[in-house]
C-alpha cells in the first residue's frame, strides 16, 4: 500500500472514510479483496507471496492499513514482511495502544513503514522512521511513502481534492474518490522528492495512480464506515487490464 487518504472524524455522516491505492510490481502475486477461510471475519486482498495484506478490516471493527518508507538505502533484505504488521493486528485481540508498544520494540526489525491501525472508535499512526506513534484527533489525512501528511505533491494534491470531496453531507460518492485514486498527473521535476531511486523513477512514482512496465497502482480501496458502524468497503483491481478493472463490494455492520 503505497498511498492512503484518510478522512476520520470529519463528515457529520461517517467515522471514518478511507481512499488508499496499492503500488506493487505487477509479478508480485496478489488474490482480491474476500474474506478469509482461515481467518473469519477478515476481509481483505492477500498478498501470495508472503501471505499478509496491506490494508484490512474486520467484523469486529479492527482496521488496519501499511505503506512502505521510501529509504533503498536502509533496506535489509532478510527484513520480515510489513503485511505482517497488519495481519497480526487484524488477527490479534491486542488494543491498538497495547499493539503500539509492540510495534516499538521491534522497530528495527523491519523496513521503513508507516501504519495507520485502530477500530471505529480510536485510529493511531506510527512510523518506524519517524517520532512516537499517535493517536489521530478528528481530520484529513494523507500518506504516501514518506511520513503522515509529508507533503509530497501526490499528498498535497490528493488531500486537497478529498477535502472538497467530503463538502457534501451525503459524503463523497464511490465513484468520485475512484476518480481522484486514478489521477496520473506526474508532478514537476522542481517538486519531485529525492528519496534515492534517481530522477526517472521519482518520476514515475509522483502520480497518485503509478503506471510503468513492471510496477504501478495494483488495486484502489474504498473504506466508509457511517455513525451506526456499518461497513462499505469497495476494492477495484487493475492487475489483467488497468483500463478494465474488476470490481468488488461487501457490505457489513460491525459486530458490538
Amino acid at each position: 500500500m503505497c498511498l492512503l487518504f484518510i478522512a476520520w472524524k470529519a463528515h457529520p455522516s461517517y467515522k471514518l472514510i478511507l481512499a488508499a491505492n496499492r503500488d506493487e510490481y505487477y509479478d508480485r502475486p496478489t488474490a482480491p479483496a474476500e474474506f478469509w477461510k482461515d481467518a473469519p471475519g477478515l476481509l481483505a486482498g492477500r498478498d501470495l507471496r508472503a501471505q499478509g495484506t496491506w490494508l484490512g478490516i474486520t467484523t469486529g471493527g479492527r482496521i488496519a492499513a501499511v505503506t512502505n518508507y521510501r529509504d533503498p538505502k536502509s533496506l535489509k533484505s532478510k527484513a520480515p514482511s510489513r503485511g505482517r504488521l497488519v495481519t497480526d493486528y487484524l488477527r490479534g485481540k491486542d488494543t491498538p495502544e497495547g499493539y503500539l508498544e509492540k510495534l516499538v520494540k521491534r522497530a528495527d526489525q523491519y523496513n521503513g513503514y508507516n501504519l495507520i491501525f485502530g477500530s471505529s472508535k480510536e485510529l493511531f499512526w506510527y512510523s518506524n522512521r519517524g517520532q512516537e506513534g499517535r493517536l489521530l484527533s478528528p481530520g484529513i489525512y494523507g500518506v504516501s511513502n514518506h511520513l503522515l501528511d509529508t507533503p509530497w505533491p501526490k499528498v498535497a494534491r490528493g488531500k486537497e481534492a478529498f477535502r472538497q470531496l467530503l463538502g457534501g453531507s451525503k459524503g463523497p460518492e464511490p465513484e468520485d474518490l475512484f476518480h481522484l485514486l486514478s489521477d496520473r498527473t506526474p508532478a514537476p521535476d522542481e517538486s519531485l522528492p529525492q528519496t534515492g531511486v534517481g530522477l526517472e523513477w521519482e518520476r514515475i512514482l509522483s502520480p497518485i495512480f503509478i503506471t510503468s512496465p513492471i510496477y504501478g497502482t495494483r488495486s484502489s480501496t474504498l473504506i466508509y464506515i457511517d455513525q451506526q458502524d456499518r461497513v462499505i468497503f469497495i476494492e477495484r483491481s487493475f492487475d489483467s487490464d488497468p483500463d478494465h478493472p474488476k470490481t468488488v463490494r461487501f457490505e457489513f455492520q460491525i459486530e458490538r
